[in-house]
């Protein structure tokens, strides 16, 4: 794994890092994280992938993680798929975009609206029609928690009462997570301003923008639903697949937080879509 960064709309850096096989066999990737989040909620599924032969790239959102925060609080869905197809932009051969909630929104956003540069889609366990209550738990669970933790095992203990699918976690895993303050209590790796924006994909203008985005999709995609999801019910899936004649449906046995519940399931669903798409061309006056 080697770092990189890309440079956002605003000229924000956005951080990530790079998995690179020996001899790639499959298109390379591109892998959103979910709003709260960091690019290393990805790092098991991306060393998978990456040994699979795929050339995987991850990157922190604006606000997230070591990537650049936004001084004037910019961090509406627009401005991080504009974020995202600035990135795309540099990449020799169009990846395949995966991305998780928020993640997977910007995502459909660059490629269906802006038409950004990619050869696939993947959106893990997000979909225009979101349920308003799944989404509403997302938002509250972050919120709760904005006066930070005084251990990391509190850290542990909130994420499992808000995971529906509790695991033991390794609690040096958090550390990418997480920030220790001067007061020494531990805050999430993300501006709290982020919360402030408002933007929720269940605002019916958002959500017409997103439909329309869905309808102008061609290239092929792919919707990972968790069975157990309070957020993309099966009603909503079937919306989606009626909207885009390219996209299939797999179900796993998960929450909202597919990748976190389980990196093996996740990647074993998702490695024959990717397989069966052929390696784009490289884009036109693209970087390498």
């Amino acid at each position: 794994m080697t770092g990189l960064a890309f440079t956002g709309i605003h000229g924000n850096r956005l951080v990530g890092d790079r998995w690179s096989p020996t001899t790639p066999t499959l298109p390379p990737l591109l892998m959103l994280h979910g709003g709260g989040q960091t690019r290393h909620s990805w790092d098991a599924a991306a060393a998978r992938l990456s040994a699979a032969g795929a050339d995987v790239t991850t990157y922190d959102a604006r606000g997230h993680g070591d990537s650049d925060r936004a001084p004037d609080g910019d961090y509406g869905l627009e401005t991080f798929a504009k974020d995202l197809a600035t990135a795309l932009e540099t990449f020799a051969t169009p990846p395949v975009v995966l991305g998780a909630s928020l993640g997977g929104l910007s995502a459909l956003l660059a490629a269906g609206e802006f038409g950004a540069p990619a050869s696939g889609l993947v959106l893990v366990d997000v979909a225009p029609h979101a349920s308003r209550g799944g989404a509403h738990r997302v938002l509250a669970f972050m919120r709760r928690h904005t006066d930070g933790f005084a251990s990391l095992d509190e850290v542990a203990e909130a994420i499992n009462e808000y995971n529906p699918r509790p695991r033991k976690r390794r609690l040096e895993g958090l550390h990418k997570n997480v920030r220790q303050g001067q007061d020494g209590r531990w805050y999430w790796h993300w501006d709290p301003a982020f919360l402030d924006h408002g933007s929720e994909p269940t605002q019916t203008s958002l959500t017409d923008r997103l439909d329309a985005a869905a309808e102008k999709l061609t290239i092929p995609t792919l919707l990972v639903r968790g069975t157990d999801s309070d957020v993309v019910t099966p009603e909503a899936a079937q919306d989606f697949l009626a909207r885009v004649p390219t996209a299939t449906l797999v179900e796993v046995s998960s929450g909202h937080m597919v990748v976190g519940d389980d990196n093996d399931v996740f990647t074993t669903s998702v490695l024959p879509f990717v397989s069966s798409i052929v390696r784009a061309r490289p884009a036109k006056g693209s970087a390498g």
